[in-house]
């Protein structure tokens, strides 16, 4: 494996796009600054220009519309391979490839043609979809006023990852009327607008490089035109149906990721030591830990791959996002055991996945909503009235 990322040496645009063995090249090179990222609290600004340049950013693209054509279960791989040498850059990237993998699914499955625009974009310019799916949930968030021609959007978007690399953040806010439910809009927001500010928030524990910083909206111009769709406020509407059993295969595939490297990097610091009964017992919890979180993750895999997204895929994709996370955090807690003392030095990399895991427990639906969500499934009660 070469410690650089020869772009030359990709698929030409004659041969179809291998994801896997393109993020298995660049990750010498990205677990080279891994390291300095983190402790920086640095945004990893270079492996986005190679993930441009190495054709990764259009990879879920369909290839009749210039992209990859690589469906869900590549795209997963393809994340799961960066966790491994950078969990920062895999998880920033997870954004970015589900809201490609959605439009995608949408124009293979549905016929829409209303998305072939912007997928053209991302394949043609190569430009960086944001998600800002961690404050709209099915309640959305910030305040879209009706005027004339369209909507004067103000809104706070937090968890916006990779926000200073975006071209256009994939977002919504609610449309209030007295007397009535309340609506939530769907479009995208330039980044480039004046009336777009990134704040400096994200210091956090783990997934620093990822930059999740909060992006404030104020006073900016949606017109009718640019409003993709719009639902009921805590509604499951269809489209949302399709996001969120699409979007989470693919953000926990990162964890997948990083809970994986983290049992490599124990059983390589474990090698160094005589085995013992002890080590042995760790070694088996890790590897059991470890296969529960991969079998979890397939069954998401797997639930996309049934291309019918509804309220029973949205309950089996939650439940393996439960269990991906609940799994690889156990995994790598035991890994740090595991290694024993070596596993609390920075230069071994361990802490680091120790920190970055812990972020599986953030995402929707966090693990009190989402078992409320699946027992009302199994009561046969409604489930918009939980949130």
């Amino acid at each position: 494996m070469t410690s650089h990322a020869n772009p030359s040496s990709f698929p030409s645009s004659d041969d179809r796009l291998d994801a896997v063995a393109i993020a298995r090249g660049l990750g010498p090179v990205f677990a080279g600054r891994a390291a300095a990222a983190d402790e920086n609290d640095r945004f990893v600004a270079e492996n986005y220009q190679a993930l441009k340049e190495s054709g990764l950013v259009e990879a879920g693209v369909p290839r009749e519309l210039g992209g990859g054509g690589a469906e869900v279960a590549e795209l997963a791989d393809m994340l799961r391979t960066l966790a491994h040498s950078c969990g920062s850059t895999a998880l920033a990237f997870s954004m970015h490839t589900h809201q490609v993998a959605i439009p995608a699914w949408r124009w293979r499955h549905q016929k829409v043609t209303a998305v072939e625009p912007l997928l053209k974009r991302v394949a043609k310019e190569r430009i960086i979809l944001l998600s800002s799916g961690g404050s709209d949930w099915i309640a959305g968030s910030g305040r879209a006023e009706k005027v004339e021609g369209g909507y004067r959007i103000n809104a706070r978007k937090v968890f916006t990852s990779g926000a200073t690399a975006g071209d256009l953040l994939m977002t919504g806010a609610v449309l209030s009327s007295e007397g009535d439910t309340d609506t939530v809009i769907h479009f995208a927001v330039p980044m480039k607008a004046p009336e777009v500010k990134i704040l400096d928030t994200w210091h956090t524990l783990g997934m620093r490089g990822t930059q999740s910083d909060d992006v404030l909206i104020e006073g900016l111009f949606i017109p009718d035109a640019a409003v993709s769709f719009s639902r009921k406020s805590g509604e499951w509407h269809p489209v949302f149906q399709i996001i969120a059993t699409i979007a989470f295969p693919l953000i926990y595939s990162v964890y997948l990721g990083v809970a994986e490297s983290a049992r490599d990097i124990a059983l390589k610091l474990a090698g160094r030591k005589p085995a013992t009964e002890d080590m042995m017992h760790l070694a088996g919890r890790m590897e059991t830990s470890l296969r529960a979180a991969q079998l979890a993750h397939r069954h998401m895999v797997e639930m996309v791959e049934r291309n019918a997204p509804s309220a029973e895929s949205i309950n089996e994709v939650m439940i393996g996002r439960s269990l991906v996370a609940r799994h690889a955090i156990e995994a790598v807690e035991l890994a740090m055991e595991l290694a024993g003392g070596a596993g609390f030095y920075r230069n071994n990399g361990l802490e680091r996945r120790f920190r970055d895991i812990q972020g599986a427990r953030y995402h929707p639906l966090q693990a009190g909503p989402q078992a409320r969500h699946a027992g009302a499934m199994a009561l046969g009660l409604p489930v918009a009235s939980i949130y």
